[in-house]
């Protein structure tokens, strides 16, 4: 797959496929700029997943977990479907969800 070609989708939009598996994609009605930064939140969280695991510290991965599926939730890719939302309660998730993130700060 071109690393610049967007993921191929199921007919109803719900999902992305790569290699084969359905991911849940993120809701598209997400300002792209509020995407942007629930991204760039979620490769924080993820990176400090890595760090922790590698340094042993249990309590920091369990803490960086905790910000992955913040992020995974904010994003729609995660908790109650998007599509199941009312558009009031899709903004509410990503208006929360980057809230909280952003009072947490990358760690």
């Amino acid at each position: 797959m071109d690393v610049h070609q967007p993921p191929e989708k199921t007919p109803d939009g719900h999902f992305v496929v790569i290699g084969g598996r359905r991911w849940r994609a993120t809701d598209p009605s997400l300002p792209e700029e509020t995407a942007a930064r629930l991204r760039r939140h979620l490769m924080a969280a993820r990176r400090a997943v890595r760090s922790a695991t590698s340094a042993d510290d249990p309590g920091a991965e369990r803490s960086a977990r905790a910000r992955v599926h913040r992020a995974k939730v904010a994003l729609g890719e995660r908790g109650t479907p998007w599509w199941e939302q009312s558009g009031a309660e899709r903004r509410r998730r990503w208006r929360d969800g980057l809230a909280r993130l952003d009072e947490d700060g990358p760690r």
